[in-house]
């Protein structure tokens, strides 16, 4: 067989390859709890050159884009309420394309003998609930003045995560308003 023939062979087999896999339905459940996203479950899919163009591994839509933020690894509007609720705290670290805020340590004015660190983990693209986790680290001072690791109730990792969902769920509602006018 000559080469010419040999190309064309290979490029045949892949587009009838990529073809095929369009005739596959997911496994998947169409919506997880608490997910705004859309979701293709048995709805026909956009066409390889279809809306939103050429698409063969991401199958990214443009609301999707939209909602996620341009140039973030992560949903823009959960880095954003992130920062805005960590303001109060000296960030040691923050990236944006990892989705990873860490603080440094912080003492409370009102209780001075302790203090706190939080990591912040953006896992997702898209505004959901499971697609951040906070992590709340405590240090008390002892008597000879060094700080000693100490329990955090899992209680304020979870209220930190609902007041950052909340920040993020209104920046969301009043971008969308700006958009309407």
């Amino acid at each position: 067989m000559n080469r010419k023939m040999w190309t064309a062979l290979v490029l045949a087999a892949t587009t009838v390859a990529l073809a095929a896999c369009s005739q596959f339905q997911s496994t998947y459940p169409d919506k997880h709890p608490g997910d705004d996203s859309p979701t293709w479950g048995n709805q026909e899919r956009p066409g390889m050159f279809g809306e939103g163009g050429l698409s063969l591994f991401g199958g990214g839509s443009k609301k999707k884009d939209e909602e996620a933020g341009t140039g973030l690894g992560v949903n823009a509007y959960l880095w954003r309420a992130s920062l805005d609720t960590l303001a109060f705290m000296p960030l040691t670290s923050a990236d944006p394309f990892g989705g990873v805020i860490i603080t440094d340590w912080y003492a409370p004015p009102e209780s001075p003998t302790e203090r706190f660190k939080m990591s912040v983990f953006i896992m997702d693209r898209t505004l959901r609930a499971d697609g951040l986790h906070v992590s709340v680290f405590r240090q008390v001072q002892t008597s000879s003045g060094d700080w000693a690791d100490s329990n955090v109730d899992q209680k304020t990792a979870v209220d930190v995560e609902n007041a950052i969902l909340t920040r993020a769920r209104e920046m969301r509602s009043a971008s969308v308003a700006a958009q309407k006018n």
